[in-house]
């Protein structure tokens, strides 16, 4: 052997390779990830909670509420429903506010039952009274005499409907 070959070889005696990164850990890898998503799931849990819970919850709306709104929605028709079909909504409108408002059975009644009702009592002043009458009548006018109704019609009924619903606000105000 020559001396260089002897002194590479001695160069890689003292020399080791290097050793591959020792894991220390006391806690097994696939812990700490179940760990880590537990406490994300928890997190997410409690953030959650608190902004379920804060929103406070709002009342049922009123009949009266319920029955504007819809008549309200139903106003921009006037001048493209049929006079006929658009005074059968009004009426049904009227008569579910009356029905869930003063628990009276008028869905189940012809105008003419419900307002002889209405004369032996009632609950609604003599001016709702006769707006009332007065829109049962036009209804029943349109619906079953097949009188022949404009827009305008449709409108005065919608302005005696919303007159009527807003009865006991107009006394107020």
């Amino acid at each position: 052997m020559s001396i260089l070959s002897m002194s590479i070889f001695l160069a890689q005696q003292q020399f080791h390779e290097i050793a591959p990164p020792v894991d220390y850990s006391f806690v097994p890898t696939w812990m700490i990830l179940l760990a880590s998503f537990v406490g994300l799931c928890l997190i997410g849990l409690i953030v959650w909670f608190f902004t379920r819970k804060r929103k406070p919850e709002q009342p049922p709306k009123l009949p009266r509420e319920i029955a504007l709104e819809k008549l309200e929605s139903i106003s921009g028709e006037i001048e493209t429903t049929n006079p006929y079909l658009f005074s059968i909504r009004v009426s049904d409108i009227l008569r579910r506010y009356v029905t869930n408002q003063y628990a009276l059975p008028v869905t189940r009644q012809t105008s003419v039952e419900f307002l002889t009702a209405l004369a032996k009592s009632s609950p609604f002043s003599t001016n709702e009274k006769s707006l009332l009458e007065d829109f049962l009548n036009r209804c029943d006018l349109i619906k079953f005499a097949r009188y022949e109704a404009t827009s305008a019609d449709s409108r005065l009924l919608l302005e005696e409907a919303t007159r009527f619903v807003k009865g006991e606000q107009l006394a107020l105000a």
